[in-house]
């Protein structure tokens, strides 16, 4: 069936903390949709082979060192983007990370380090991504995380950091609605990517085919579909929402209830 109103062929599309994992796949699932990407990471040897890749499969990747940290390296990355891509029309901030441990073992460094990456990267990116889409019609998508919705023992730092993007998706809603841009978060439960293999032990070989719903661990291009969806024209009345994205933790199961996903 054909829908154009699901079309994001010949948008152009920034994505930060694209080297792997949720970031990895939004870019390469907008590019498989027709559009273009400029993607970045703090490597270029761990970005600059996921543009490859990309391209590869004949799609059109601009890639780059970008710091979501530091003011000077996001307005470079969306200059640069901007140029090599004729304009910007989408902008997803992804960028993120955090450590495991308890609020009372959290050093201020600890702390500052958590909340600068995931919201002081996401303010800076959308303030940034405000230059080029205000008055264009453009979309942002900040990815959150049901830590930021629900407590998740040892991830204090984290889930502040998430519920403020949360909240911070809202208020940019409202302020930039006459601007003529949409923002939107996707609040992801547990993915199967390689931080969670590497922090949690997943093994992705044992994890279930991804057309097997709820009760299983979520797969990174399940959020890429949604980050596609919120960005296409049948999204067009959606705007300051947060979309969770967990599917059904199984009754009992305290890896779920540790994470907050219950």
């Amino acid at each position: 069936m054909d829908a154009p109103e699901f079309d994001v062929a010949g948008r152009n599309v920034l994505v930060t903390g694209a080297s792997q994992g949720i970031g990895e796949a939004i870019a390469k699932t907008f590019a498989a949709a027709g559009a273009s990407v400029a993607i970045c990471s703090r490597s270029m040897d761990r970005v600059g082979p996921v543009a490859e890749e990309i391209e590869a499969e004949g799609g059109t990747a601009f890639a780059t060192e970008c710091d979501v940290r530091e003011r000077d390296d996001v307005e470079a990355f969306f200059a640069a983007a901007a140029e090599e891509l004729g304009g910007l029309d989408i902008v997803v901030n992804n960028a993120g990370g955090e450590f495991v441990a308890p609020f009372e073992d959290i050093s201020e460094n600890g702390w500052d380090a958590v909340v600068d990456l995931n919201l002081g990267g996401t303010y800076r990116c959308a303030q940034v991504a405000g230059e080029y889409l205000r008055g264009e019609g453009g979309t942002i998508i900040n990815i959150a995380s049901v830590n930021g919705q629900h407590p998740a023992p040892g991830e204090s730092h984290y889930g502040a950091a998430k519920a403020a993007i949360i909240r911070l998706t809202e208020t940019l809603a409202v302020e930039w609605a006459d601007d003529e841009v949409r923002v939107n978060c996707i609040a992801p439960g547990l993915v199967q990517t390689p931080g969670v293999a590497e922090t949690l032990g997943i093994d992705e070989e044992a994890m279930p085919p991804r057309e097997q719903t709820m009760r299983r661990i979520g797969h990174p291009e399940e959020i890429a579909d949604l980050a596609v969806f919120l960005a296409s024209p049948a999204a067009s009345f959606i705007t300051g929402e947060t979309y969770t994205a967990k599917g059904v933790p199984r009754p009992g199961n305290s890896m779920s209830h540790d994470l907050g996903l219950q």
